[in-house]
């Protein structure tokens, strides 16, 4: 609306430059008297004819597309032409219809010199006096990339008077879409497409570009920091999509675009309405709630106002962390803060029969592979027989619904981590056809930032000015960002009916040394130059590449194309019930060899086969 009114007077103010120009001609001709009645009368009849020849090509050249603040060369040459068009055109009518009786030659030249003064002076005027900043040598020039809503709200803000915009210049807009080409957005003109940057920059002389799409798609964005990164050019990305919503936009939260940006995917589509009434008005546990994935799925669940939220962790400080965090962002939240360890079946049970939750987000495990190797009584007390005693109690409490949260190192495992969650997961699929609870299975890749993971350690070796350390240039990995995961957690949860395996579309796995690369060109640095990257070798369990499902599971898609879904093992009960009792029997005695063989009969895929290979393996390891 803004746009058309500005618009608007920018067409009324040309056209009214037609008589102004006209009777100035005239005036000038007989050196400022008062005309004559003959000459007057002559000026009136023949001004109709010049407002619809002038006007028309004032159309045809586009003067009202043209931005008044950043009028420019290419403006001044479009008046211009407009000019001479429109006067050539002029005199051949009238010349035309009465060979030009009674009006001076001298008329026409004087009348074009004044359309020209009337039309650029009042551009080159309002540009000197709206924008003083652009004389300031210290002022940034701006381009802004995008102009859809999130570049309205930066243009805008930047158009604001405040002191802290005033070493701010926003010049124009690039923008892919082809209606928007050309047009103003807050009085500024979309210059050209994302592959014109550099010539925009260059013409402009550009200091800063605002990456203003703030749900653009990893890929784009990529694109975006290489064209910038090239030309070697300072730019800043917009804050979250819930604070754009808000209108949460100033200067001083545009922040530098993050490892996230570049390896987070497509903004992801959810099913709110099935996911609220399935969080809502209900209990909900979230078992090793202080962690990464645990942490956020309670922010994401008390945004939903359930009933209560029981966070279940062992780690008293993460604990205490989440509930304050909790209690500040959702006082009218009931949040229970719950001391346990998941593998102590007297505190689960405790828990279950005070709260009765209705839903149980299992997100409890240890993860860390090359720790884990060594420790293999550790790894499956807690994310086998943990998960076991805190499925059992969901099942005698009444739990509805049981969602455990699993890893793609769970497929064809090469680690104890991994086959430990597969485990895990044959247990909870099976035990589905024995429950009354839907027992749930989400199975993703890593989390960009997740406490142990890649990210948090190259951030650290940054700091200290590296070398970064990649065990291997050819090792790929899936990435998604922890809050995407949580939302496609709880999208499976009111998706499955019971004993189910989701696996959560990862896109395109990434090179590790690619995501080092970045994070050191982020930093304002050149990969090998200003720090190195340095390759260590792989360690024990570890593998170039992860699975995310195994061949004989045979994906099939959802009603989420984001969720696929994965054929479960069925496993002979008695079998799986005796093996597990000898499980908890070997961990009792800490031995960790029988741990393992027993472990291989639930994951007969296993590499290493046999435990005096594993070791083996892991000591040449170290």
């Amino acid at each position: 609306m803004l746009n058309s009114n500005r618009r608007l007077l920018v067409s009324l103010y040309d056209l009214l430059t037609i008589p102004l120009a006209w009777f100035g001609a005239y005036f000038l001709r007989f050196n400022l008297e008062p005309l004559t009645a003959t000459a007057l009368q002559q000026a009136l009849y023949t001004l109709p004819l010049l407002f619809i020849v002038q006007g028309l090509v004032y159309r045809w050249q586009g003067l009202y597309l043209g931005v008044w603040r950043f009028a420019s060369i290419p403006d001044f040459l479009r008046i211009v032409k407009a000019v001479v068009i429109g006067v050539s055109i002029s005199v051949a009518l009238i010349f035309a219809i009465n060979r030009m009786e009674g009006i001076p030659r001298s008329i026409f030249p004087l009348y074009g010199m004044l359309l020209f003064l009337l039309l650029g002076g009042a551009r080159i005027s309002y540009r000197i006096s709206k924008d003083k900043r652009i004389l300031d040598k210290d002022a940034l020039s701006v381009l802004i990339v995008g102009a859809g809503r999130g570049g309205e709200i930066v243009a805008r803000e930047l158009n604001q008077p405040q002191e802290e915009n005033s070493a701010y210049v926003p010049v124009g807009f690039v923008d892919d879409a082809r209606g928007k080409q050309g047009r103003e957005v807050q009085g500024l003109q979309v210059l050209g497409t994302i592959n014109n940057i550099p010539e925009v920059v260059a013409k402009h002389e550009i200091k800063l570009v605002i990456i203003a799409m703030p749900s653009v798609s990893s890929a784009k964005m990529r694109e975006i920091v290489n064209i910038c990164e090239k030309l070697d050019i300072e730019f800043r990305t917009l804050p979250r999509v819930s604070d754009m919503a808000l209108g949460r936009v100033t200067v001083n939260t545009l922040r530098e675009v993050s490892i996230d940006d570049l390896l987070g995917r497509d903004q992801i589509k959810l099913d709110w309405d099935s996911i609220e009434t399935g969080i809502k008005g209900k209990t909900i546990l979230v078992s090793g709630g202080g962690g990464s994935i645990g942490s956020e799925l309670c922010r994401q669940i008390a945004r939903m106002n359930p009933q209560a939220l029981i966070i279940f962790e062992r780690s008293e400080y993460n604990l205490y962390e989440i509930e304050r965090e909790l209690l500040l962002q959702f006082p009218d939240v009931l949040v229970y803060a719950c001391l346990g360890d998941v593998s102590d079946k007297v505190s689960v049970d405790h828990i279950m029969s005070r709260f009765h939750p209705s839903v149980v987000f299992h997100a409890a495990a240890y993860k860390h592979v090359p720790m884990l190797q060594h420790q293999v009584r550790e790894a499956v007390k807690n994310n086998v027989l943990g998960t076991k005693v805190l499925a059992e109690s969901a099942d005698q409490y009444g739990v509805d619904c049981f969602i455990m949260i699993s890893t793609d190192k769970a497929v064809n495992p090469t680690n104890v981590m991994g086959a430990s969650k597969r485990v895990a997961e044959i247990f909870c699929q099976n035990f589905n056809l024995r429950s009354s609870t839907s027992f749930i299975t989400v199975r993703f890749g890593n989390v960009l930032g997740s406490a142990g993971s890649v990210v948090p350690l190259f951030k650290a070796q940054l700091k200290k000015g590296g070398p970064l350390t990649v065990t291997h240039p050819d090792m790929i990995r899936y990435f998604m960002t922890i809050p995407e995961a949580c939302q496609l957690i709880m999208q499976s949860a009111v998706m499955g009916s019971g004993g189910e395996i989701f696996v959560l579309d990862m896109g395109e796995p990434v090179k590790i040394t690619y995501l080092a690369e970045q994070m050191i060109r982020l930093s304002g640095k050149e990969p090998g130059k200003d720090v190195e990257i340095i390759y260590t070798g792989l360690r024990p369990g570890e593998k170039l590449f992860e699975e995310l499902f195994h061949e004989s599971e045979n994906l099939s898609a959802t009603r989420h194309e984001k969720v696929l879904l994965a054929n479960y093992r069925e496993v002979d009960w008695k079998f799986m019930s005796k093996n597990l009792d000898e499980v908890a029997s070997k961990c009792a005695a800490y031995d960790e060899e029988g741990i393992y063989e027993l472990v291989k009969t639930f994951v007969p895929e296993m590499k290493p086969t046999s435990f005096k290979e594993e070791r083996l393996i892991s000591n040449s390891g170290n």
